[in-house]
């Protein structure tokens, strides 16, 4: 698809402010949110502070333009949009170390993830300048990713034989190896496949679901964090540093807050969320109240997630990653590892 809509992009610069000179103060702006995710008010407070400080924005959402989000990395790069969020696990179909900061089961609460993303931060950036022309200004993650079934379960074991939702390489070894075929499914195209028996569960966060109203077509929740669903906000480069040094800083202030309070979100809408998919205390606001059965979680299925994280997804991660990145097994032992504890043996 993006073949057919990139250059239609080009042409029509004027209409949707993309592929701007680097040396516009502007920011055409390519993002996931919708008005109903918990996400959008933090992301568009951002924005008007952005707009404030004189780089105005336009803003588009890839799904109003029929753009895939595997190809977030592309279109900012292309410099077709200067600021562009994507799902880091997506995006690093396009190289494999960017998997790295949220590799499943190696961050099993938001207090590791956040200890992760900002261990890998530095390295994760020099690789995405010199492969992409690109910076992440912002990381962030979605939240807990846990599973949603339209069968009962009461374990990881019951996963066997099911077909389960996946989003990265790391998430599908590990429902490999729990016996389920993993099925590549972007966000949108999940709801259906639970619906028409495609697929019989799927991996999002607490909040992405009762949102996506997954809970509609589904009863079980089992809430076993097995990563985080990291995110970007990234800019191209060329844009970047043509800004003047004032609003390159101004704009550096403005996103860094805009990350901060998406982990705040993170952790703090998640678990309302929780409660209002499984018959609990609702609010309501953005969210609706449903009575999925809650699963309780298990220390040996906790520890099922960390041993196959360890012996498989570390080291086919590496693998992987050696084949175009010569080196970055030791990368990651520098940055995430050594910060968590954790050592990937060189393949």
């Amino acid at each position: 698809m993006l073949t057919r809509i990139l250059p239609t992009l080009l042409a029509t610069a004027g209409l949707l402010g993309a592929a701007l000179p680097a040396s516009t103060q502007t920011a055409s702006w390519l993002t996931q949110s919708q008005q109903q995710q918990a996400q959008y008010p933090v992301e568009m407070e951002a924005i008007q502070k952005i707009t404030a400080d004189g780089v105005p924005v336009t803003r588009n959402e890839f799904q109003v333009l029929g753009l895939n989000l595997a190809d977030a990395l592309r279109l900012a790069s292309s410099g077709t949009f200067q600021v562009v969020s994507t799902q880091v696990g997506s995006a690093a179909k396009d190289d494999a170390f960017l998997e790295g900061i949220d590799l499943v089961g190696v961050s099993t609460d938001m207090g590791e993830l956040k200890t992760a993303v900002d261990a890998y931060r530095e390295p994760f950036n020099k690789r995405l300048a010199e492969r992409f022309g690109v910076k992440a200004v912002a990381i962030w993650p979605f939240g807990p990713q846990v599973f949603f079934c339209n069968q009962p379960i009461e374990s990881l074991a019951d996963m066997k034989g099911k077909k389960v939702r996946s989003f990265t390489a790391s998430m599908s070894t590990l429902l490999t190896d729990l016996g389920a075929t993993p099925v590549t499914l972007s966000f949108p195209e999940v709801y259906p496949a639970l619906e028409r028996g495609v697929a019989s569960c799927g991996v999002t966060s607490p909040t992405s679901a009762n949102t996506g109203k997954w809970p509609e077509v589904t009863k079980f929740l089992l809430p076993l964090s097995v990563s985080g669903s990291v995110q970007a906000h990234i800019v191209n480069l060329d844009w970047w540093n043509s800004l003047p040094a004032d609003k390159r800083a101004a704009l550096e202030a403005d996103f860094k807050a805009m990350e901060d309070n998406l982990w705040a979100l993170a952790n703090k809408t998640n678990g309302q969320a929780l409660a209002c998919s499984t018959g609990g205390d609702c609010a309501g606001g953005i969210y609706t109240k449903y009575d999925m059965k809650l699963v309780p979680v298990s220390d040996a299925d906790k520890a099922k997630v960390k041993s196959i994280s360890q012996d498989k997804i570390l080291t086919d991660w590496a693998k992987r990653c050696e084949a175009t990145y010569p080196g970055c097994t030791g990368v990651w032992n520098d940055s995430v590892g050594k910060a968590l504890g954790v050592k990937i043996a060189a393949p």
